[in-house]
């Protein structure tokens, strides 16, 4: 399992600009249409797919999926090869994300009414970071980035090829969230002291939400939509006002179908090496 961590540079960089990156915890939650309490399935880096598999099986098995949210686990434009032999960033972020919604799919794609699938993305996911050639971002020096435009790309793969099982897929960005995460970098009262300079920046940008009540609301936004109504080719981002009043803003993203293709065939193709991985000899008991 991976240990989020995060460069204070590279934080620093975001607070102050636009292009900013936000951590929002590492939990996918998931909630049953039948019931108002939310079931939470935590999911980082799958070390094991397959025992990871059966456990969420287990679990969900007797259940029907509303909404599945992921969220990453690296703020970090720092890079590192991962011990599964994947950049570390890449994994983290997306990947093992990935893996677990490629495992729930058939509980995903076989229920009776339709699946949301809400994705964590960032205003920060920009295509000039992003290669096919190079989807881990092991030659560049933008890993978040990249990992962020992968997770769009995915998404508008997952549109295309199963809407028509009832599962929908977008992306959300919860905009400047502080978290648990960012006291580790500074003391909770050095935050505090910055609130008032955060809160006018709001008058620049309106994605300075400051607080995970606030970031959520795109993803609140999207449980309270028919999914079918939904653009895939659109980010919804969480903003607050400067009298902080939240709100969703629809954003074009700035990808292609055709692209989108592309990369969900190599990270299939990258699923099977590593799911082979661990099923090899060296692995079983």
């Amino acid at each position: 399992m991976v240990k989020p961590r995060i460069s204070f540079w590279a934080f620093l960089r975001g607070i102050f600009s636009r292009n900013s990156k936000q951590h929002t915890g590492g939990a996918q939650v998931v909630s049953h249409p039948n019931t108002d309490q939310a079931q939470t399935c935590l999911a980082s880096v799958m070390e094991h797919p397959q025992v990871e598999q059966n456990e969420a099986e287990s679990s969900f098995s007797q259940r029907m999926f509303r909404m599945l949210t992921t969220a990453e686990g690296l703020m970090s434009q720092e890079d590192r090869v991962s011990p599964d032999g994947l950049q570390e960033v890449f994994e983290t972020n997306f990947f093992g994300h990935f893996i677990l919604i490629r495992q729930l799919e058939p509980l995903l794609c076989s229920v009776e009414k339709s699946c949301q699938l809400v994705w964590t993305s960032s205003v920060n996911a920009h295509k000039k970071n992003f290669s096919l050639e190079d989807f881990q971002h092991q030659l560049g020096k933008e890993a978040y980035s990249s990992s962020k435009y992968a997770t769009d790309l995915a998404s508008v793969a997952l549109n295309k090829r199963f809407n028509k099982q009832g599962l929908y897929s977008s992306v959300v960005c919860p905009g400047i969230v502080m978290t648990n995460m960012t006291y580790e970098i500074l003391h909770p009262l050095v935050w505090k002291l910055l609130l008032p300079l955060l809160w006018l920046l709001r008058i620049c940008t309106r994605t300075y939400t400051l607080t995970p009540y606030n970031g959520a609301e795109a993803q609140i936004w999207l449980f309270k939509q028919k999914p079918e109504s939904l653009d895939p080719l659109v980010k919804y981002h969480s903003c607050t006002t400067f009298l902080g009043k939240t709100y969703v803003e629809p954003r074009k993203m700035d990808l292609t179908e055709d692209m989108a293709e592309k990369f969900y065939e190599k990270i299939l193709e990258l699923e099977k090496q590593v799911i082979a991985k661990n099923n090899g000899p060296q692995h079983k008991k």
